[in-house]
């Protein structure tokens, strides 16, 4: 099997979150930003890798002083009509997360989906999706296809890697963090006043 450098792979990676990047609708994006700020709090889930990076979110959210919980840690508290649950599911249907966006469709709160299938269980019920596509260019080389799949997660074998889709999803959401600090006026100062300090 071909050998790559890790450099390599950083590049490859790069060059298709940037493409990913430039699919993103603005208008998604501002929806879910307004969605953002009118909530009274914001809770976060997401299934394995997904999920890190939604408790990644809930800890720059509450950085930025907006009161934020991650779904199922155990001081969080019950939700809400008016609450903001954001959810990260590239597939847009895994059955537990699914099952709890129901839940919170029905108690009233919002939702908002970070996903690559809008057109799936959650997606239908959502108040917003942001949209983060795997992009695929035509390939007509078998080795290169072979590499690109491994690359996008989509080869059992080179698992480690997983998807695009967290990484990518990693990306917008400190992406987002900016974009509030700009809207709120908040500065780096006052984010650094609220970050742990008993570690």
């Amino acid at each position: 099997m071909e050998r790559h450098r890790v450099q390599e792979m950083m590049l490859l990676m790069a060059s298709k979150i940037r493409k990913i990047t430039n699919t993103i609708s603005d208008d998604d994006v501002e929806k879910f930003l307004e969605e953002i700020l009118k909530a009274k709090r914001v809770y976060v889930i997401g299934a394995g890798r997904s999920g890190l990076v939604a408790k990644a979110f809930a800890m720059r959210l509450m950085h930025l002083g907006m009161q934020a919980y991650v779904v199922g840690e155990t001081i969080t508290p019950a939700l809400s009509g008016g609450d903001l649950i954001v959810i990260f599911s590239g597939s847009g249907r895994t059955k537990t997360v699914a099952d709890i966006a129901e839940t919170a469709k029905e108690i009233g709160a919002h939702i908002c989906l970070i996903t690559s299938n809008a057109d799936s269980r959650i997606g239908r019920i959502s108040d917003c999706n942001v949209v983060i596509e795997h992009q695929r260019d035509a390939v007509t080389d078998d080795a290169v296809e072979f590499e690109i799949r491994q690359m996008m997660g989509e080869h059992k074998s080179f698992a480690p890697l997983g998807t695009l889709f967290e990484t990518a999803s990693m990306i917008f959401a400190d992406a987002v963090i900016s974009r509030l600090m700009e809207i709120t006026k908040t500065d780096e100062s006052s984010l650094k006043n609220r970050h742990t300090n008993i570690e």
